[in-house]
């Protein structure tokens, strides 16, 4: 999946949603193909580095026994548990010392898909002057979905990079496009 970089500048933010060994081929809960998604997503994060602009990491990082758990009536296996090699990041992803990780979901008894659910994200950007975010990641219909649309609710001018995404359910992706539209955020195929 060629994806041609953006240019980036200090008003940007790109935000890699939950590239975690969970989510890719092998993991509790696999994204058929996620682990493929990493070169692409590497080359944006070298081009927003190159640009100047934040890039911010988000990842599940539930406790043990986290109500989205199907054993604790959620629709979920278990996945992503904090401290396991589940919830580590992918280990060819380019993160370095300067990205932003930003950790969801981790009380016991509520769940978060957003990268801005109650994690300040969205004024930690706006207070760096950051007008637009760029989404990629894991899993389109999922918790992409739910913070490109929490993305402009907080006022964010926001492009999804649909090649370097991936959705649980292939059938969802057009749903989730409607809904992107419906919002305002725009979609780079």
């Amino acid at each position: 999946m060629p994806q041609a970089q953006l240019d980036y500048g200090p008003a940007d933010a790109l935000l890699v949603v939950d590239m975690q060994n969970d989510f890719c081929e092998g993991g509790a809960l696999a994204v058929a193909g996620g682990n493929a998604l990493v070169p692409g997503i590497n080359a944006e994060i070298a081009a927003a580095r190159a640009g100047g602009a934040p890039i911010v990491a988000s990842r599940d990082w539930h406790p043990i026994d986290h109500v989205s758990f199907v054993h604790r009536g959620g629709p979920w296996p278990v996945h992503c548990v904090q401290d396991t090699p589940g919830a580590d990041f992918h280990p060819e992803l380019d993160l370095d010392a300067d990205t932003l990780r930003v950790s969801k979901a981790t009380a016991f008894d509520a769940d978060a898909y957003s990268a801005f659910d109650g994690t300040g994200l969205a004024d930690y950007l706006r207070e760096r002057g950051v007008t637009r975010v760029i989404v990629c990641g894991l899993a389109l219909d999922v918790c992409v979905r739910a913070t490109v649309l929490d993305a402009r609710r907080h006022g964010f001018e926001t492009l999804l990079l649909e090649s370097l995404s991936a959705a649980v359910d292939p059938q969802a992706v057009a749903d989730c496009r409607a809904a992107f539209d419906g919002a305002g955020a725009k979609v780079m195929p």
